[in-house]
């Protein structure tokens, strides 16, 4: 496996990853259109490839929290991997390659909407316990969904509020699919 960032010809394997991992446009629009965000940069995007065909993407874009603009917060979203080449660690070694860059260019917090039982082995905890609020209420039965990862040792505590996205994402209906 090969993972390396997208450049702008990479849009039809970004488009044919997100249809064929989650079997619908809408996250392959949503992707499409942050990607042209500028409200989202410094954005990171990431490719997968299994002998040279793309199988994985992650993206990771800017957010900010509210009254604290030094902080540097990313949004992880989309994962996705082809469903074929799920379970080999793909996923995975997205999010530890996205993590790495990101605390190079000086990201404290990556926030993300996934699943529970999912993110935390990566570092991830609930968010709201922790005082971070999401660019729009989620239903109580999916709280714990919204998660964070601290990438200072000394922000945890010490940094809290509601948490927004770029242009893209900050829309109740994008938050609510």
């Amino acid at each position: 496996m090969n993972i390396r960032e997208t450049i702008p010809a990479d849009i039809k394997d970004i488009l044919h990853v997100e249809r064929e991992a989650f079997q619908r446009d809408s996250e392959a629009n949503i992707t499409r259109d942050m990607l042209s965000d500028l409200s989202a940069e410094p954005c990171v995007s990431l490719l997968a490839f299994v002998e040279n065909q793309p199988v994985g993407l992650i993206l990771f874009t800017r957010g900010y929290i509210e009254g604290n603009p030094r902080i540097g917060v990313s949004f992880l979203a989309p994962l996705a991997v082809i469903p074929k080449f799920q379970k080999r660690g793909i996923g995975g070694a997205l999010i530890k390659e996205g993590i790495k860059r990101l605390s190079k260019i000086g990201v404290d917090l990556i926030f993300v909407i996934g699943h529970p039982e999912y993110y935390p082995r990566f570092g991830f905890t609930p968010a709201l316990k922790l005082g971070f609020q999401p660019t729009y209420p989620l239903p109580h039965e999916v709280a714990d969904a919204w998660m964070v990862l601290a990438l200072r040792s000394d922000i945890i505590g010490v940094i809290s509020g509601k948490v927004i996205c770029c242009d893209v994402m900050n829309k109740p209906e994008v938050w609510h699919q």
